[in-house]
């Protein structure tokens, strides 16, 4: 059987005392690639375990607790454990095993933490937020743009773990491709360190590509003629997912930062100078996020402005055609005042008159009104 098939197991035990009983009795299933799916289909956490030595995947299907003692007997190679969402009881015997620190365990489990590079002894901890794009047809005030995830990776001389979160940033295409490139795996755990920072800064730049092309729509929406009748909320929202992402890329740069600069044991020297270039490419995306939120307040405020212009070309038209009003309802009222000794009263052209001049006097006003840009 395959490690990972060994390991749903293990972590329902608990400790390491019970892992050699699992060994025996699984040796005998078919191996399971778990190398893509979401969660394991063998209904644990456990989407893969490999051992790699001098870059190349090591053959056999060996449990976890064999592999763990193979590599550290010969010094050679590493444990590459892939989980996904893994439980307190699951992770409870890969914490043991690994003699990984409580803080670091509560933290693998429970999530919804800040991107951070924290170091325990002889064991480094990464966080990273994935990102993702939600392909939508229309923007709308409650359309979902960015969805988030997390993955952690711990970083010892002779493993690798890493612990994915959310729906998305499946890690099997990356291990194929850095499989394909034995060279850089052959630098150790630290390489997959790497390649999981650059595979999920990259999802950053491609994630501000697509929210870019949704603020050029929103900016265009606003700036037609009928601007100010544009949806606000639309706005709003994209302002909100630029929120997350922002959470996901800004925290993100002091940890790089420390990759790139500060000397780790467990990282190899010539890894450094790649998480340099992995820096550089958070910084663009970070840039990116910056201008993102200036855009859209130019945008929202031109929105408000266009909607106060709106309001007062109403409110101008409105007071025009209270004007013209005005002068039938003046003369109206005077002449309704029942009195018997008034002008024209009695003149047999008197009504004639009095309906020429209001007629004259409203297109006069409309005229003005019209030349002004008021009607």
């Amino acid at each position: 059987m395959s490690m990972a098939g060994n390991l749903r197991k293990v972590t329902g035990l608990g400790g390491v005392g019970g892992l050699r009983k699992v060994a025996r009795l699984a040796r005998r299933r078919p191996r399971v690639d778990l190398s893509h799916p979401v969660r394991s289909p063998l209904g644990s956490s456990v989407v893969n375990c490999v051992t790699y030595r001098d870059g190349v995947r090591a053959p056999g299907g060996h449990d976890l607790v064999d592999a763990v003692e193979r590599v550290r007997k010969s010094g050679d190679g590493f444990v590459w454990l892939g989980l996904h969402e893994p439980t307190d009881q699951e992770f409870a015997g890969i914490a043991e095993l690994f003699d990984l620190h409580p803080l670091a365990v509560e933290d693998a489990v429970e999530a919804h933490q800040r991107p951070k590079v924290e170091r325990y002894g002889e064991t480094l901890f990464a966080v990273f937020k994935s990102v993702c794009y939600v392909e939508h047809e229309e923007l709308t005030a409650t359309s979902e743009v960015v969805n988030t995830g997390e993955i952690m990776v711990f970083v010892g001389h002779d493993f690798v773990i890493t612990v994915r979160h959310g729906r998305h940033g499946s890690l099997g295409p990356l291990r194929e491709e850095l499989e394909s490139n034995p060279a850089q795996l052959a630098k150790g755990p630290s390489a997959v360190l790497h390649a999981v920072a650059d595979h999920v800064v990259d999802d950053y730049l491609s994630v501000t590509d697509s929210v870019h092309l949704d603020i050029d729509q929103v900016e265009t929406d606003v700036f037609t003629a009928d601007g100010g009748r544009a949806d606000p909320g639309r706005i709003y929202q994209l302002k909100r997912e630029l929120l997350e992402l922002k959470r996901a890329v800004v925290p993100l740069a002091r940890p790089l930062q420390d990759l790139s600069d500060r000397p780790m044991r467990v990282v190899d020297p010539e890894i450094q100078a790649y998480f340099r270039d992995v820096s550089d490419h958070l910084l663009r995306a970070t840039e990116q996020v910056a201008a993102f939120d200036e855009l859209l307040n130019s945008i929202l405020q031109a929105h408000l402005a266009q909607v106060t212009v709106a309001q007062n070309e109403d409110m101008r038209k409105i007071t025009a055609w209270a004007a013209v009003i005005a002068v039938p309802t003046m003369v109206c009222g005077l002449y309704g005042m029942n009195f018997d000794h008034m002008p024209e009263l009695h003149w047999r052209f008197g009504y004639p008159l009095v309906i020429g001049v209001i007629v004259a006097a409203c297109l006069v006003l409309y005229r003005g009104f019209r030349r002004n840009g008021w009607l």
